[in-house]
């Protein structure tokens, strides 16, 4: 298959796809929502490989298009431009066209010489950039509307203040070759409390909570070119680390090595909260286990005890024969939290390199650089 097979569709050329199915897997903890979601593919043609993404697009919570309409005295009947153009109401605009979350600069400047705020025009300085992000963490179109309720835009003049509502990208779950008419997805609903409102992420809240079986969203793959599994008749090893939705495009790695009956050595590692009710596609991971697609599964549950387990701890506690894998030839594969997560699991990597490789810091550094340009240090992370 070649990539340009793949992009039929594109972000100007969507393919409207059916939800099928929508399981909450996360059913028995209050904590947090992380969903398994399927959607239809039968008779689109579309295409894609284990390590590819799909951009979904997303619609904006009505219930916050509402409360912006009535805090600007809008109707939401007024015809505005789209960002491509085309004339539409302005409720549906809101909704689905321009991002109603993080202001846009335009929109702080304009605000900011309406009604003389002079904080703000202060935190717009170009050498106040930091000072402006703590200022925009956690607040939204909505926020800066309350702050200054004396500003006044006309629809058309507000909406050239706002972003562009764009595209969101999830790991793809499953392998054609496995499920052959569809795409599946594990979306956490991203959930938080700011400046005394309550918020959730523009796509997960909506693809996760407010469609419907049966509902169209619009989306089109795009390709995790770095991020693929080698030939099934290669027989180097894989380690995929994978905590939380980072456990996607494993489970895709899983049915197409199942489907190909690769060759290899498999481990997993996975992380979450709980064992019981955030262990994802658990059975799954069993009947792997059972039929050797994978070889070991290496678990760590941050809230099951006193002191905070998480996936680096698991890889630095089975670090010797981490090593072992990666002298055979291993490809390691981390996907998910690029803040946290990802630099902690390269700390405890490095630390394995030393340890069990008997390598100075340096070496240990050389080593990993040529790990990542053989390929064999692969990131899927966000």
């Amino acid at each position: 298959m070649t990539e340009n097979q793949k992009s039929v569709y594109s972000r100007k050329n969507p393919l409207s796809a059916k939800i099928l199915s929508k399981e909450l897997l996360t059913s028995k903890i209050d904590e947090k929502k992380t969903w398994h979601i399927e959607i239809d593919l039968i008779g689109s043609g579309m295409e894609f490989t284990p390590g590819d993404s799909l951009a979904i697009f997303p619609e904006n919570n009505p219930d916050l298009v509402n409360e912006l309409l009535k805090l600007l005295n809008f109707t939401g009947n007024e015809i505005v431009p789209t960002p491509s153009k085309i004339e539409t109401d302005l409720r549906n605009a809101l909704t689905k066209d321009y991002a109603i979350t993080t202001p846009d600069k335009k929109l702080l400047r304009a605000v900011a010489e309406q009604v003389n705020n002079h904080t703000l025009s202060e935190l717009l300085a170009p050498e106040k950039k930091q000072e402006l992000n703590n200022y925009l963490w956690g607040r939204e179109v909505i926020d800066l509307i309350i702050e200054n309720p004396s500003v006044k835009f006309s629809a058309e003049e507000f909406v050239s203040l706002l972003k562009k509502l764009n595209v969101r990208l999830y790991s793809i779950a499953s392998s054609l070759k496995h499920s052959p008419n569809q795409v599946d997805l594990t979306v956490a609903v991203v959930e938080y409390e700011s400046h005394n409102r309550s918020r959730q992420g523009v796509c997960s809240s909506w693809v996760s909570e407010r469609t419907e079986i049966g509902d169209q969203a619009k989306c089109f793959i795009t390709p995790g070119k770095g991020f693929r599994l080698p030939d099934p008749d290669d027989s180097s090893p894989i380690i995929m680390c994978g905590p939380g939705t980072g456990v996607a495009p494993f489970r895709a790695f899983m049915q197409e090595r199942k489907a190909t009956d690769a060759k290899g050595d498999a481990w997993l590692f996975f992380g979450e909260i709980h064992e019981d009710g955030c262990f994802f596609y658990e059975n799954e991971w069993e009947e792997y286990l059972n039929d050797g697609t994978l070889n070991k599964i290496s678990t760590a549950w941050s809230r099951d005890q006193e002191e905070k387990i998480y996936v680096q701890h698991k890889i630095l506690e089975e670090g010797k024969e981490f090593w072992s894998y990666l002298e055979r030839g291993a490809i390691f594969y981390v996907c998910g939290d690029a803040e946290r997560m990802a630099p902690d699991v390269d700390k405890a990597l490095h630390q394995i390199i030393q340890e069990h490789g008997n390598k100075s810091e340096d070496e240990a550094i050389e080593y990993v650089n040529e790990l990542k340009s053989l390929k064999r240090y692969r990131r899927d992370v966000y």
